[in-house]
This record gives structure tokens, C-alpha cells and sequence, in this order.
């Protein structure tokens, strides 16, 4: 069996558009090899290209993002509470796969991510490690993959609690990488611009 990924993009994206109508994941990129496509489509095919299966999580109402990760060929699952937290769409997926031996856990909203470094993520799982985080010119970033070792943590975490919690209280796996897309996510409307955006948050 392979490290399963996991795509979070059950988030509101407030920060992006606070009147809502914009859904920032289906924003078409500027720039990239994926220029054109919509942000979630983008950080889907980075992941499906690397690993043998992806499992989306989007929320209730967003029947579009849901739709378009399908076609993509992800498995999509449908986190009901997922306005309370991160935390709970991330149990909600791990609970599905949690027979894995391990889940590299991606932002839906990181298209930047590039496929050899979420390879290299799994690899370092299947190599032993408990936890492996990407690092660039020094900076950790995402997605993160953890083994089934951390099951019990994993399946705890609630709120607004990340999995970084964990990350930053057990021994972890620097992966370095040349790949800055780790660091940059889509927050405004100006992370869409070919600069810099802003580190993503697990």
C-alpha cells in the first residue's frame, strides 16, 4: 500500500473574498505550468500525478468544487462540520483512509506544489519516517505526510488545530527540496500575481 493523499479544500476562503462570491479555489491561475486552471485543479493534478490515489474533502455547498475534483479522478468526501476547523476536515478524511500507511496531507489551495517533492514526501513515509516535511532554502513548508503512527494524533486534533501541532512537538524528516511552491498559497487576490504569496498553514 501507498502513502494516500489527502486534498483539504473544504476551507470558506473568507480572506480572499469576504462577501463570498468568489471562490478562490476555482480561480484560474497567472502563471505556471498550470496557468489557466483554477487553483484546486492545479494542486489536484500535482498530487494525482504523484500518488496513486487522492482523497478531496470540500464542504457541504460546494457542489462545483466537488464536481470538478471527481472528473479529476480524486475521491471526494463531503466534511459536513467543516466551518468549525481545519481539524475537522482532516479527521473527517483520515477517519475514511485510515487503514493507510500513511497521508500526505495538502492545501487545496497550494497549486504550486510540484509533484516531484510530493513524491519525494511519500517516499520519505515509505523509507521510515514518522513525519516528513518539505524544506526550501532553509524554510518548512507544505504538504506534510505523516505515517500511521501518528493515527491517534491525528484522529485527536480539533478546532482550528492543524496538523503543525504535531509537527512541531515530534521528530521530523527534512525532505529538502528546490521547489519554492512549498511556501506559497492562495490568501488575497494579490497571491495571484506572479510574486511570492504567502506560507501555507497546516
Amino acid at each position: 500500500m501507498s502513502t494516500v493523499g489527502i486534498l483539504l479544500a473544504a476551507g470558506g476562503g473568507r480572506r480572499f473574498d469576504p462577501s463570498g462570491v468568489q471562490n478562490k479555489l476555482l480561480q484560474p491561475l497567472t502563471e505556471g505550468p498550470h496557468a489557466g486552471l483554477p487553483v484546486v485543479v492545479a494542486a489536484a493534478r500535482n498530487m494525482l500525478s504523484a500518488l496513486p490515489r487522492v482523497l478531496a474533502v470540500v464542504r457541504a455547498d460546494d457542489t462545483q468544487v466537488a464536481r470538478v475534483l471527481g472528473a479529476l479522478g480524486c475521491e471526494v468526501r463531503v466534511c459536513h462540520d467543516a466551518d468549525t476547523g481545519m481539524a475537522a476536515s482532516l479527521t473527517c478524511a483520515i477517519d475514511h483512509v485510515r487503514g493507510a500507511p500513511g497521508w500526505l496531507i495538502a492545501l487545496g489551495d497550494m497549486p504550486y506544489v510540484e509533484a516531484a517533492t510530493i513524491a519525494a514526501l511519500s517516499q520519505a513515509i515509505g523509507d521510515g519516517a514518522h513525519i516528513a516535511v518539505p524544506v526550501f532554502q532553509g524554510r518548512r513548508g507544505n504538504p506534510v505526510a505523516f505515517s500511521a503512527f501518528h493515527l491517534p494524533l491525528l484522529l485527536a486534533l480539533d478546532g482550528d488545530q492543524g496538523a503543525r501541532s504535531i509537527v512541531n512537538s515530534h521528530a521530523v524528516c527534512d525532505v529538502a527540496v528546490d521547489d519554492s511552491g512549498i511556501l506559497r498559497d492562495i490568501d488575497t487576490p494579490d497571491d495571484l500575481s506572479p510574486v511570492h504569496g504567502t506560507p501555507g498553514r497546516l
